[in-house]
């Protein structure tokens, strides 16, 4: 993971196409109507560092190796969890390096700056999630279950310090 960084993509906007195609192409393919090119409309949105919707990515040498996503919603069967871990992918050459964890770890960090208690997300990996730190928060089948984080309040020590 030798020099990978995580920074806003509001920050670095030439990434954002790339950004998009890589949320696209692992979340989003089989979606009818879906495109990169609307979900790079959609990042647009994440156009500031301290408010939520966030993007941020993971860089390595210039190229974009990561991307995770803090929005307001991502379920309309659940409009009272707020805010949401979102497409959370690492490009496929770059996975198993520690990019995921530490754009995770990050993205947690930059929620709790921001005075958020709780972050909730699907998956169909939950390990990968409790490993982080994350509890099962409602299983709703066998290959997906909505999980959450529980954060400090900022400046509290976190638990096991």
């Amino acid at each position: 993971m030798a020099n990978v960084t995580v920074t806003d993509l509001c920050q670095v906007p030439a990434h954002r196409a790339a950004a998009a195609a890589l949320i696209h192409g692992e979340f989003w393919t089989e979606v009818p109507g879906a495109s990169a090119e609307g979900m790079a409309r959609r990042l647009l949105q994440a156009d500031r560092p301290d408010r939520i919707p966030l993007c941020l990515v993971a860089l390595q040498g210039g190229q974009l190796v990561g991307v995770v996503n803090l929005v307001d919603n991502d379920d309309e069967d659940h409009p009272d969890w707020h805010p949401w871990l979102a497409g959370m992918v690492v490009a496929a050459p770059w996975r198993g390096q520690g990019i995921g964890s530490l754009l995770v770890r990050t993205l947690l960090q930059r929620a709790q700056a921001l005075g958020v208690r709780r972050v909730y997300f699907g998956t169909d990996g939950p390990g990968f999630y409790t490993r982080l730190g994350a509890v099962l928060h409602q299983p709703v089948r066998a290959d997906f279950c909505f999980m959450r984080f529980d954060l400090p309040p900022q400046g509290a020590p976190e638990a096991g310090s």
